[in-house]
């Protein structure tokens, strides 16, 4: 991300009812973007993407999170080193799998970029904001239309859009990845992940191996 700018991840409408909190004059949200390109504020962009499969395997986990990266977030924060990524507590990339770990790894080391796992606790994969801001308007574009191939499903899903702006990218990865893998004997010994000291099952980093 560019040093020289100052980012918020606050939406125009959540300034506008902060600026009301205390006491200013109120503000509607053309005036909020006006101030904020006055004050030398940018908003995040928000990164939407869904991935579908025959297999959830950690390999297409970090093959999404590259795709992602390299066509979308690259681009949008070129100077940035380091990706967030929150994860649900299960599936191909649940916090106990140390082959989602190795797979990570390899793939921070490929970008150069630390990237950083934050997993929801159990059963609080409904808070991941992918469920509420993305999910129903896929279901909503796709209503009533049997997705037969996934060329269908790719044509409905790509029609996803709402009057905020939203809009979904889809994209077809066609590999064929390994099922019953298991992790490499050096990994646990060897592996540069950093955890967090707070939950640190839940928390860490992959840091690119520089060796």
């Amino acid at each position: 991300m560019r040093a020289d700018v100052k980012w918020t991840n606050l939406s125009r409408r959540q300034i506008s009812r902060r600026l009301k909190e205390l006491g200013t004059t109120p503000a509607g949200k053309n005036v909020v973007s006006r101030l904020l390109w006055e004050h030398g504020y940018r908003r995040r962009k928000p990164q939407k993407k869904r991935t579908m499969g025959s297999h959830d395997t950690t390999e297409l986990a970090c093959e999404s999170i590259e795709l992602g990266w390299r066509e979308q977030g690259r681009k949008a924060y070129p100077q940035t080193d380091a990706l967030l990524v929150p994860c649900d507590g299960g599936g191909s990339n649940r916090s106990s799998k140390y082959l989602f770990e190795e797979d990570l790894q390899a793939l921070s080391n490929r970008l150069g970029l630390q990237i950083r796992i934050a997993h929801y606790p159990p059963y609080c994969s409904k808070y991941n904001p992918i469920e509420h801001r993305v999910f129903p308007h896929v279901t909503r574009a796709c209503k009533g239309v049997p997705l037969e191939t996934i060329e269908t499903a790719r044509h409905y899903m790509e029609k996803t859009e709402t009057t905020k702006g939203l809009s979904v990218v889809v994209r077809i990865i066609d590999t064929v990845f390994q099922t019953g893998r298991k992790y490499a004997a050096h990994f646990k010994k060897n592996m540069t992940i950093k955890f967090d000291e707070c939950l640190p099952n839940w928390n860490y980093t992959a840091i690119p191996d520089t060796k």
